[in-house]
């Protein structure tokens, strides 16, 4: 175990100095914007259902006023302190670009049914980023298959084959795939750690859709080597160029985003940080040690394995001693993002159900036994990201009864009567709750506008705004969508209901209006209950809710035009809603736009046996 008291001295007193800074800031805006509301409400007298609306709404502000702070912060840190990099991280080291590596580090993709040309596309480009290098000697590469569908197997195991044949080192790359995918992609991680984690220091975990570049590799590796007491260091991820025009318009908002925001949570997580999964690089022994997951108590979808097992390994990682650092930067680190708006509801259901399985650690304490507070609010943050949309809905849904049914009594009191309203003041809550709502992305865009290399890298100011434009356009339609998906899916949880964790679908592809129409058909009917109603009952508050009625109006619309070919044909030729990526292309994405030929395969092999399920090299010298 590593002590943090070492570290008190430099480190502890000012960390809780701005978590303290950070805690005054979110409580005073809670305060400030339930007050607003409460006034509001109780010019005449407060009803029961105006109580309920206040504390419905109490609920759901920590997670979006978190995020307006997170931002704010990040995005003053990034402008007004030479040395911000050095006061978020606290990491020694960061300017080293030459020690040599001494460390023997493991990169493994765990995969499931995943394209194989994609997966040994992917891998290529990591090997040969490392090749190029020179400090390539010290890192071997495991592919960890748990496929269980024969035709699946059959071609990953050629292509694999085919690659470690044509590879000037096929020692250092392992192919190995399991029986039986017990405990999904956690048993898969912790099956690779009892074969062969005893040979290797770190450990960079990659998805089958992710890539690094070489660079940004052995940057982790000797911040690593020069910082023995972190044990998880994670960087950020951008999103790959895309061709579909709905992948298009979302990763460009989560780009912009993301660095204000990564950075101004870091500023106040410090040592006690987030880890998405993948694209980070783990301290072996101590993962080995201390990181395994307990099974939670009761049946699925809330009971049994943990799903979401990156943030639970995280606060095990810092329950030990160790720290879980962010690395803030948007460099050498990709991946790919949905390409429809199905797609993207799947996958993101697949995280709800995985993150609301977390109410099972706080239901049994003694699993997160010993878990730091810090660590406990990063679970309940994680909880958060998901109960926010139920919270939204029940909030719209009481101000519905509201208008329908009242007026209704006061509490000790009589029958509430219609207030004047106070001029502007019902506007001015809107609209500050609006502006945090999207601050993330105005401030990463105002970020962009403010470095000249930044606006050449997205081509230029014009562009930038076009594309926040569209961009903010899309959210607002999309955002009630996702958001009434995740209530009903939250909802079945509690009933049994769950989402199968199989393999993404990656490719781009077009969603049929039958497909869009099956999938969305709740939103469209809710919406239209909206539009009826407050048509009927209250037509001067249709402003103020035409943004939600029309993005669950516009669902099926919105799914079926931004998956046509021909939308992210256009949006590609004008540059609309490019990333840096796209428009100047790394070596990296470059190596994964070349083909994968590795000769004829066209006779593929029998799946192997279990008896011949083995690595390709002997886990003794691995």
């Amino acid at each position: 175990m590593v002590s943090d008291e070492r570290n008190t001295a430099h480190r502890g007193s000012p960390l809780r100095a701005r978590r303290l800074i950070f805690a005054g800031l979110v409580a005073g805006t809670i305060c400030a914007l339930v007050a607003a509301l409460s006034y509001i409400f109780s010019r005449n007298g407060l009803t029961w259902v105006e109580i309920a609306m206040i504390a419905v709404f109490a609920l759901n502000t920590p997670w979006m006023v978190i995020g307006f702070w997170n931002a704010i912060i990040g995005f003053g840190l990034l402008h007004f302190r030479r040395d911000w990099l050095r006061q978020v991280t606290g990491l020694a080291g960061l300017e080293d670009v030459q020690s040599p590596i001494t460390s023997r580090v493991a990169i493994v993709m765990p995969v499931f049914n995943e394209d194989p040309a994609l997966v040994v596309r992917n891998l290529r480009a990591v090997t040969d980023g490392l090749d190029a290098t020179g400090q390539a000697d010290n890192f071997d590469l495991f592919l960890l298959s748990d496929t269980n569908k024969p035709e699946i197997a059959a071609e990953e195991l050629a292509l694999f084959e085919a690659w470690r044949d044509r590879n000037a080192r096929p020692d250092r790359l392992h192919y190995r795939r399991r029986a039986e995918n017990t405990r999904q992609k956690v048993g898969n991680i912790e099956d690779f750690c009892e074969r062969w984690g005893d040979g290797f220091d770190y450990m960079i975990v990659l998805d089958a859709d992710s890539v690094m570049s070489g660079e940004a590799i052995l940057r982790m590796v000797r911040l690593m080597q020069q910082n023995p007491n972190v044990g998880i260091l994670q960087t950020l991820v951008t999103g790959m160029p895309a061709s579909s025009a709905f992948a298009r318009m979302f990763q460009f908002g989560m780009r912009h985003g993301m660095r204000s925001y990564t950075t101004g949570s870091a500023w106040w997580q410090g040592p006690d940080g987030p880890y998405w999964g993948h694209n980070a690089i783990l301290r072996l022994p101590v993962f080995r040690a201390h990181c395994h997951l307990p099974a939670l108590p009761g049946e699925r979808p809330l009971g049994g394995e943990i799903l979401s097992h990156d943030q639970v390994e995280a606060v095990f990682m810092r329950r030990a001693g160790y720290e879980v650092r962010v690395l803030p930067l948007e460099d050498g680190s990709y991946e790919e993002n949905p390409t429809n708006l199905p797609d993207f509801l799947t996958r993101d259901l697949r995280w709800c159900q995985g993150n609301m399985q977390y109410v099972k650690l706080f239901l049994h304490p003694s699993l997160i036994r010993g878990v730091r507070p810090m660590g406990r609010l990063q679970l309940l943050l994680a909880i958060m990201m998901y109960t926010g949309a139920p919270l939204w809905y029940a909030f719209m849904g009481l101000g519905l009864v509201d208008l329908v049914f009242g007026p209704f009594e006061t509490i000790g009191g009589p029958v509430a009567e219609a207030a004047p309203g106070v001029p502007g003041f019902g506007l001015a809550l809107f609209v500050s709750v609006m502006v945090m709502t999207f601050a993330p992305k105005i401030l990463g865009v105002l970020d962009v506008a403010l470095r000249r290399s930044a606006r050449r890298s997205y081509g230029g100011m014009a562009k930038i705004l076009a594309g926040t434009l569209v961009e903010l356009v899309f959210s607002m339609l999309v955002s009630p969508v996702a958001a009434l998906a995740q209530t009903i899916f939250i909802g079945g949880l509690f009933f049994g209901k769950r989402i199968r964790w199989d393999a993404q679908e990656r490719d781009d592809r077009r969603v049929t209006l039958i497909e869009a129409m099956s999938g969305l058909w709740p939103q469209t009917l809710l919406g239209g209950i909206f539009l009826a109603t407050l048509w009927t009952v209250a037509p001067q508050v249709l402003p103020w809710a035409t943004p939600v009625i029309a993005g669950l109006l516009l669902a099926v619309p919105v799914a079926t035009v931004t998956s046509l070919p021909g939308l992210g044909r256009a949006m590609f030729r004008t540059g609309l809603c490019a990333i840096p990526e796209e428009l100047e292309v790394p070596e990296t994405l470059r190596r994964i736009a070349e083909p994968v030929d590795f000769g004829s395969v066209l006779t593929l092999p029998a799946v192997p046996t279990a008896a011949e399920l083995r690595p390709l090299a002997d886990p003794e010298t691995a």
